[in-house]
């Protein structure tokens, strides 16, 4: 590629990432319900902490999240380090080149055992925090997973990221092959696709890698379940129960698939400590999902945001100082899978909390839907004081972190809500 025809292939890139992440911006703007309920008559209700759990069983959970929170963090922070190192460093090279050694050295042989290098380094590297953590939900009585099952759904986890990355990273390396003026455009569209596809694959192929599912008994509540999603009009094909207290004692409930392969699927833990009405009421904040498009929404979303990132590389992987750095010839080297997995990784911090600010609106419209399905705010109080309990979900967490890493609105807003509806309801 000649001097002037790479800076106008870098600026073309740049301006598609731009156009993307623009697009994405009035998606994340215009899609999400920014304002949900009316204020009700006297103000809205005060959110209450205290009001969530009683006051010992709140100490335990400030105290599990006091002990989880430093894990989290080193956990990230560490990852993040060994990322850097390998990707803005000669060593990433090297790695790359010397598990390929063994079988002939070739591109595509670098490529792949590279990239699943890089990611089994990674993981080990945070091995003893991730260790700990389990320790700690051990302590809590949050996990019951015996040490053996624990590595074993580490390996197969592990696995999975390894060999789904490294495939993207073959193609990704191919187009640059393939194509070397143009190939962030194409692999911006091919990643596009893959998180489509990963979409409406996850419940096929991921979800039975660590759970088994068997389908409700019937009786009263998987009719009443199955009504609700009909009333919702998002008709289910099944209602299934999943083994997660082989692992787990925390409770949860979702809705998975698409058309033919959508089912309400609840932990066994969540049927042994629910009522019936509360298991309803989170079944109808996971319809609300559905219904609003959510999981669509989301797909939609990644996929922007992974062709703006995609064509963004193109425009960072052609600055040869940072090539350099990371001792890659090109775009087309091997070499460069730890700085690309390095960006990845920068990306993804980045964008935390601007998903998690989208997330928290979202999920606070599917509770307005569980609330007008089920017209019962009493048993969603007492479904989410429960989920606090049994998943020692802090009632208060820190603003910076909630703000950061809070995907759900807290226990404490959520109730606060629920008032606030039913205020609505009584004054209408």
């Amino acid at each position: 590629m000649g001097e002037a025809g790479g800076r106008s292939s870098r600026r073309a890139a740049l301006l598609v990432a731009g156009v993307l992440g623009a697009a994405l911006v009035v998606v994340l703007v215009t899609v999400p319900p920014w304002t949900l309920l009316p204020e009700p008559p006297g103000g809205r209700t005060p959110v209450d902490p205290a009001a969530v759990l009683p006051p010992d069983l709140s100490t335990r959970t400030e105290a599990f999240a006091g002990a989880l929170r430093p894990a989290s963090l080193t956990s990230l922070l560490l990852g993040l380090a060994v990322s850097a190192v390998l990707g803005l460093t000669p060593l990433g090279a090297r790695l790359v080149r010397a598990v390929a050694r063994p079988v002939g050295g070739g591109r595509v042989a670098q490529v792949l055992l590279g990239t699943t290098a890089v990611v089994v380094l990674g993981r080990l590297v945070v091995l003893p925090v991730s260790a700990y953590a389990e320790v700690v939900r051990h302590r809590y009585g949050i996990s019951i997973r015996s040490w053996g099952l624990w590595l074993r759904d580490l390996a197969v986890s592990t696995a999975i990221s390894a060999v789904l990355t490294a495939l993207a990273l073959a193609a990704f390396l191919w187009l640059v092959r393939r194509a070397p003026r143009t190939w962030w455009a194409w692999a911006a569209a091919v990643a596009a696709g893959f998180v489509v596809v990963g979409s409406f694959l996850y419940p096929l192929v991921i979800e039975p890698a660590f759970n088994r599912f068997e389908p409700l008994p019937p009786g009263e509540l998987r009719t009443e379940l199955l009504n609700l999603a009909e009333q919702n009009g998002t008709p289910v094909q099944d209602v299934l129960v999943s083994d997660a207290s082989r692992r787990t004692t925390a409770l949860n409930a979702y809705v998975s698939g698409f058309g033919s392969t959508r089912r309400i699927v609840l932990y066994d833990t969540t049927l042994e400590h629910l009522s019936d009405e509360e298991v309803e009421s989170i079944a109808a904040h996971e319809l609300g999902h559905v219904v609003h498009g959510d999981v669509l929404t989301g797909t939609l979303v990644g996929a922007l945001g992974t062709a703006a990132a995609v064509a963004l590389s193109g425009w960072l992987l052609s600055w040869t100082p940072l090539l350099r750095r990371a001792g890659a010839q090109s775009p087309a080297d091997p070499a460069v899978v730890p700085l690309v997995l390095l960006l990845l990784a920068v990306g993804g911090l980045l964008s935390t909390p601007v998903q998690n600010l989208v997330s928290r609106q979202v999920e606070a419209r599917a509770d307005l839907r569980a609330l007008d399905l089920t017209g019962d705010a009493g048993a969603f109080t007492a479904m989410q004081r429960e989920l606090a309990a049994t998943n020692l979900s802090d009632p208060d967490p820190p603003a910076a972190w909630q703000w950061f890493f809070g995907s759900h609105p807290t226990g404490a807003q959520r109730i606060a809500f629920a008032e606030d509806w039913q205020r609505l309801e009584d004054a209408g």
